[in-house]
């Protein structure tokens, strides 16, 4: 008799959805949102977008625009920048009086040099790429393995190491003080004359702070000016923060969350090895790591990753996409080396479509805002 009932019951259902209008019929079915939805979804207070895709216990902050520095000219006519600019291109801060600091961190070239690794004093070839000084005010610490933890030991690093500017740090101040016209300089900056080393530092760094991003369409789009990026572009920002994963590292401000992570190119045990956090603090949890770089700028600031491996953002986004999991250890294997590293768990395979690589590149290019080239000042007279 049950079985019945539900014959007849399912008779009523099919007759009642044949004369249900389409448009009610269709509530029934669940849709996947088209490309004009999610594009819709992001046109209104950043707080209403849609959330991203953030792993559990991952400590992560909302996108926020950066502003135009109202200061920066003001900052650059003082004593103290005016100082650090001077020392920060002037080549005699090396060995060979031939290479400065902005050897590798050129302001016509995104603060960087465009080369794959740095290339120092003799020619030396560094082993990691170089990286940018936009915003670097805002790290918490510095190089690709952290290994500085203030500014001062950022800008103090490359001055006394070999195969940069290879200079003997403490008879720099008295080569410095040789030139006349630095005397003034010093005497503006400090009130006296005299040329020590820490005032050497102090300055590059007061300048460096000086060396900002400037907004981006990017910025604009997150202020409420919808027309500033494309459908394209904020579709690709879409799959940024969800199918990509990217915002698990790149967030906040200057889209990094200021740690360390492995994303399998270490090549552990190989011509290029290169053991990263690992070098500075020798925990075995660290081999590989390296700092998570800022997006801001970055199409002026290629190639990319810690040893300058790609300089297409086409390359960057496959090898995401492949969840770059390919080299890690058997259980056995990391029995017998410990130091054996494995990708950060946080990296997944993504299987995005060319469509949605498209607009994530379209997406990233949309990042980068500065055109201010700075012009090298004129060197004191000797």
């Amino acid at each position: 008799m049950k079985r019945g009932i539900y014959w007849v019951s399912g008779i009523v259902l099919l007759i009642l959805l044949s004369f249900t209008p389409k448009v009610n019929r269709d509530l029934l079915e669940v849709q996947d949102p088209t490309i004009e939805d999610i594009v819709k979804s992001y046109k209104k207070a950043i707080s209403e977008w849609p959330k991203p895709n953030i792993d559990y216990g991952v400590q992560w902050k909302e996108f926020a625009p950066i502003k135009t520095d109202s200061a920066f000219f003001t900052d650059q006519d003082k004593p103290n920048v005016i100082l650090g600019k001077m020392l920060f291109f002037d080549p005699k801060l090396s060995k060979s009086s031939q290479i400065s600091c902005s050897s590798c961190h050129d302001p016509e070239m995104g603060w960087s040099d465009r080369r794959r690794v740095a290339l120092g004093n003799d020619h030396l070839l560094g082993s990691r790429n170089t990286m940018s000084l936009y915003n670097i005010s805002e790290r918490q610490t510095f190089f690709w393995d952290g290994r500085a933890k203030t500014l001062e030991e950022q800008a103090a690093g490359p001055l006394g190491a070999h195969h940069e500017m290879a200079m003997d740090v403490k008879t720099l101040p008295a080569k410095i003080q040789a030139v006349k016209g630095y005397g003034q300089l010093f005497k503006n900056a400090y009130g006296d004359d005299k040329v020590t080393y820490d005032r050497i530092v102090k300055a590059i760094v007061d300048f460096q702070k000086t060396i900002k991003s400037q907004p981006s369409r990017f910025d604009k789009f997150l202020e409420g000016k919808y027309n500033a990026m494309s459908d394209e572009e904020i579709y690709g920002m879409h799959i940024f923060r969800t199918k990509a994963r990217c915002m698990n590292c790149h967030n906040g401000q200057y889209l990094t969350d200021e740690s360390f992570h492995n994303i399998g190119l270490t090549y552990y045990k190989r011509k290029y090895e290169d053991l990263g956090l690992y070098t500075v603090t020798k925990k075995a949890e660290d081999v590989g790591k390296f700092r998570t770089p800022q997006l801001r700028d970055l199409m002026l600031t290629q190639p990319w990753m810690h040893n300058g491996l790609f300089s297409e953002l086409e390359g960057v986004v496959n090898i995401y996409d492949s969840g770059m999991h390919m080299i890690d250890p058997s259980e056995e294997k990391k029995k017998l080396d410990p130091l054996y590293p494995s990708t950060d768990p946080l990296l997944k395979p993504l299987k995005l479509t060319a469509e949605e690589k498209k607009a994530l590149v379209s997406f990233l290019e949309a990042l980068s805002g500065t055109k201010f080239k700075m012009r090298r000042p004129e060197f004191p007279v000797e």
